[in-house]
């Protein structure tokens, strides 16, 4: 259910400057981006399940946070983003 350490390093290899780069904006927003997509199918068997729904809504709006904040600094990088992850603004 979550993701793995070889799903990580993955994302933050492809959007990160090398195999490290955990902070920068568009790494996290991957990150959150890989584990709210693997949440989504939980709330589809267990619609009763309030206390992880929670969880989802404080990282969704981290992530847009996040967005936020990249848009705000370099609207380039915040377009690539959101093209690759197909997030709709």
């Amino acid at each position: 259910m979550a993701i793995t350490k070889e799903q990580k390093s993955e994302i933050v290899t492809k959007y990160g400057k090398n195999g490290k780069d955990t902070g920068i904006p568009e790494v996290q927003i991957a990150l959150l981006t890989a584990r709210i997509n693997d949440l989504t199918p939980h709330f589809e068997k267990f619609g009763k399940d309030h206390h992880s729904r929670v969880g989802l809504l404080k990282m969704v709006g981290k992530r847009r946070r996040l967005l936020d904040y990249l848009q705000e600094k370099n609207i380039e990088r915040y377009r690539k983003i959101i093209a690759e992850l197909q997030i709709r603004k």
